[in-house]
């Protein structure tokens, strides 16, 4: 009776209060994970005479735990990277960046197009996966994640601009976020509901690539955070004075000489049209 009490209260736990150790619909997978394991080895131990109707439960709960934390470990290594903070001076949040996200886009023909054999060779495996197959680096580990050179961010796939680096600040989250666009029309955004959860999907207005997620957390004036995913993106550093002063000079002084030049041949139009007898 007293084992038949322990296997009823441990088996209420593990439906009640193991699921809220969880997060992002894992709940009623490691719940009836833990209670399945918990029930085998009761049974197993039982049958087996190893242990006393009294010892099995907590045995049980025991091997259960371990067959919990061994499949969330695992969950952890494949790539799901849950805790993404916001930025500094506001609430310390978890959030999603960076889950895969589901299948969610419908199919849409994009003003620039590239063949998957002509992407597979000019980028890199990392790129194709975040951009083509909507992967997601690791956090922390994108190299334009601290980037502060100021400049252009740009689709990595056809180069379309995306954002300034006036608009990129510290999220703490682990990827480059930026709180505006370069234009309105620069990114595409969509609802995307994979995992069980709402979140609102960015990717390339001119070629459709995928570069991560927006959310309404970021800092003034647009309370944005474009989190994106640097291998989505290619960085173009803004021209030097100098280098613009340069340019602008050459400009001047082409546009003097193509000046110059229809000048001179309608002088010589004239002095022609003045030599010619009636």
């Amino acid at each position: 009776m007293v084992a038949l009490v322990l296997v009823l209260l441990s088996s209420w736990c593990a439906l009640v209060l193991v699921p809220p150790l969880f997060m992002l619909g894992a709940e009623l997978y490691m719940a009836v994970l833990l209670r399945t394991a918990f029930l085998s080895a009761c049974r197993r131990a039982t049958e087996q005479r190893v242990l006393s109707l009294c010892a099995a439960p907590p045995a049980g709960l025991i091997e259960g735990l371990g067959a919990c934390v061994s499949h969330w470990c695992l969950l952890q290594m494949s790539g799901f990277n849950l805790l993404h903070l916001v930025s500094k001076g506001q609430p310390v949040t978890l959030r999603s960046c960076s889950l895969p996200s589901g299948a969610r886009r419908t199919k849409k023909t994009w003003p620039v197009t590239f063949t998957k054999e002509e992407l597979r060779e000019r980028l890199t495996p990392q790129q194709y996966h975040v951009t083509q197959e909507r992967g997601t680096e690791s956090a922390f580990t994108g190299e334009l994640t601290f980037h502060k050179e100021g400049g252009t961010y740009r689709c990595v796939v056809c180069t379309a601009p995306l954002f300034s680096s006036k608009t990129k600040f510290d999220s703490g989250s682990g990827w480059p976020s930026f709180f505006d666009l370069m234009n309105k029309d620069a990114v595409e955004v969509t609802d995307d509901f994979s995992f069980g959860i709402h979140r609102q999907e960015t990717s390339c207005a001119q070629c459709g690539s995928h570069l991560g997620h927006v959310f309404d957390d970021g800092p003034k004036p647009t309370r944005k955070r474009y989190c994106i995913n640097s291998a989505s993106l290619s960085f173009q550093e803004e021209a030097s004075s100098t280098e613009l002063t340069q340019q602008e000079e050459a400009s001047s002084t082409e546009l003097t000489q193509q000046e110059e030049a229809g000048q001179g041949a309608e002088a010589a139009g004239g002095s022609d049209g003045g030599s010619v007898k009636p």
